[in-house]
């Protein structure tokens, strides 16, 4: 366990926090006036390794090799300046801040960050964070690296629960949720949707498995996951014969033959390791997916009716009738595909030049 302090003057910032891994819709923007939830479960923190936030410099600006030096392989829009390896926790797990009330400009319903660090340490006046809980975006704080040390607080580590423990844990991911809404009667509203997760999940898997197809065509097993891939590869991939196999592998899984070249594999929530698996398989190129998306794809649960009796709270949602599906098709999570895109060296090969170029273009709608 960890606590993080003032840089400056050593004043404590966080409750006790353990590590794990940064979820794929840390950076996602969702819907339009959407009420997202918290980011990082209570007591956990993750390190975003990547630059977050102002300033910011044009693609043209960018010096020759600068890019490419900080792990972006195609162009982008812009450059983030901004201080790689914040911290990032759950909004109520700070202590010991303040507001800094002239740095809330732009924002719609809440902070969004635009202005750089809008948390400031209690008891030195010293930046340390910023929090974020606008609309559209997931509730987070980010505690700067440069302004907060990290101090270990327990005699012991815990060791990481083992994958045949998070297994039978079984903790899924449901593939669609209710979405919470400004201006409602009551203040706010619902409707039924794709899961914000699932799309970014599957926005980050998508980009591995463009890189991973070398330019052919790649089929995913049939069932939740075609629903999910099938639809974009064969948008993005040409068509033709000898297409790539993808199959779904990890914890309790069958070990498989030597026909498949990609497995979709869950990613460890506490240490970030990819299942690794062995066999004829061992030389496919895996594909990362956060543990609960993996577990729903493996093992898809019903959505099962619940006994209930008397009458519910006006803010209750109803489970009978069942929750309704999505009335659209999914559609992976734009922002987190060309985030993941632009960082992976394979996405310099020529036969993605297609798709570089689309990177600073509007994709279909229909598509993302």
């Amino acid at each position: 366990m960890f606590v993080f302090v003032c840089a400056g003057c050593g004043a404590e910032l966080t409750v006790s926090l353990s590590e794990v891994v940064l979820p794929p819709h840390a950076r996602q923007k969702y819907g339009n006036g959407v009420q997202l939830p918290v980011l990082m479960e209570a007591g956990t923190f993750a390190v975003d390794p990547d630059p977050w936030g102002g300033p910011w410099r044009l693609w043209d600006e960018v010096e020759p090799g600068e890019a490419e030096a900080r792990g972006i392989y195609a162009p982008v829009h812009a450059l983030s300046d901004g201080t790689a390896g914040a911290y990032v926790i759950a909004p109520g797990d700070v202590r010991g801040t303040r507001l800094i009330l002239e740095k809330r400009d732009g924002a719609c319903c809440g902070l969004d960050g635009a202005d750089g660090p809008n948390l400031a340490c209690e008891a030195c006046g010293l930046p340390v964070a910023t929090r974020v809980d606008d609309c559209s975006l997931w509730q987070a704080v980010r505690l700067g690296s440069d302004a907060v040390r990290r101090l270990f607080v327990d005699g012991s580590h815990a060791a990481p629960p083992s994958w045949a423990e998070l297994v039978e844990k079984g903790e899924r991911t449901p593939p669609y949720e209710p979405i919470a809404t400004w201006g409602g009667r009551a203040g706010t509203s619902h409707y039924w949707s794709w899961s914000p997760r699932w799309e970014a999940a599957a926005g980050q898997a998508l980009a591995h498995l463009l890189v991973a197809s070398e330019g052919r065509p790649v089929k995913v097993p049939d069932g939740p996951a075609s629903d999910v891939f099938q639809r974009a590869l064969d948008a993005l991939l040409p068509a033709g014969p000898s297409a790539r196999r993808a199959a779904l592998v990890g914890p309790g899984r069958p070990v498989l033959d030597s026909g498949v070249d990609i497995v979709l594999v869950p990613v460890h929530p506490r240490t970030g390791r990819m299942w690794t698996t062995g066999g004829p398989a061992a030389s496919a190129y895996p594909v990362p997916l956060p543990l609960g998306v993996w577990l729903w794809l493996v093992s898809p649960q019903p959505q099962l009716a619940m006994p209930a009796s008397g009458g519910l709270p006006e803010d209750v949602l109803r489970d009978d009738p069942l929750p309704p599906r999505p009335n659209y098709l999914f559609r992976p999570d734009r922002g987190t595909f060309r985030h993941t895109l632009v960082r992976l060296p394979g996405v310099r090969s020529p036969w993605m030049r297609t798709v570089r170029e689309a990177l600073t273009q509007d994709w279909p709608a229909a598509l993302f």
